[in-house]
């Protein structure tokens, strides 16, 4: 099953206890959680029109308006907010499957201020799947992440803190057979690739 077939599932079968119980974020129930899925995909959506036309495709969003929605379609019942999470994953689908093939190499503006290739909103589409679904804590644990997930998010997250100069000298994941060099000092950690992945990009504060 597709990570948002998954994902829009799992909202689905959240009775209204369930969905208003605390995720793995704090601070933020599994409503919230959904809802933040829901609104980050209709910014990638955003982008993607964006790359389309080369004009920006009305207002986006600031801060405050997203932080007031999230929590608006954070109350909404289970199967309205599965709902509209699977809308906002259609569409960015569909914009996806009619981009041309030239527009994938443009370069959009992240929410904080760099900027990327289109194509890399598949991959952070994928990771805002496999990532969130993971905070609902309805038992989608880290080790059900598939291995061409985790090895690309490792190569991706440990570049980050690469640059960040994040004090960690290795990172090696035993199962993979992979290891990344990330400070010149600093301890080393090891284990399963999943594992650490679900180490690396942790605690993490609603975004």
């Amino acid at each position: 099953m597709r990570p948002g077939n998954r994902l829009v599932r799992a909202a689905a079968g959240l009775c209204g206890t369930g969905l208003h119980a605390a995720s793995r974020l704090p601070g933020w129930t599994r409503g919230h959680v959904l809802a933040h899925v829901a609104h980050s995909v209709d910014a990638y959506v955003w982008l993607l029109r964006l790359a389309h036309t080369g004009r920006e495709p009305g207002p986006r969003a600031d801060s405050a308006a997203l932080a007031a929605a999230i929590e608006r379609d954070a109350a909404l019942p289970a199967d309205r907010l599965a709902d509209r999470l699977r809308e906002s994953l259609d569409r960015f689908e569909e914009q996806a499957r009619t981009l041309p093939a030239h527009a994938w190499d443009r370069l959009v503006p992240a929410p904080a201020g760099w900027r990327h290739p289109v194509y890399y909103l598949l991959l952070r589409c994928l990771r805002e799947l496999e990532t969130h679904h993971h905070d609902l804590d309805v038992g989608h644990g880290t080790e059900r992440w598939p291995e061409g997930y985790v090895s690309w998010a490792l190569d991706d997250t440990l570049t980050t803190l690469r640059a960040r100069g994040f004090p960690i000298a290795s990172v090696e994941a035993v199962d993979l057979g992979r290891r990344w060099s990330v400070a010149a000092e600093g301890p080393s950690v090891a284990g399963a690739g999943h594992q650490v992945l679900g180490w690396s990009g942790a605690p993490r504060p609603p975004c």
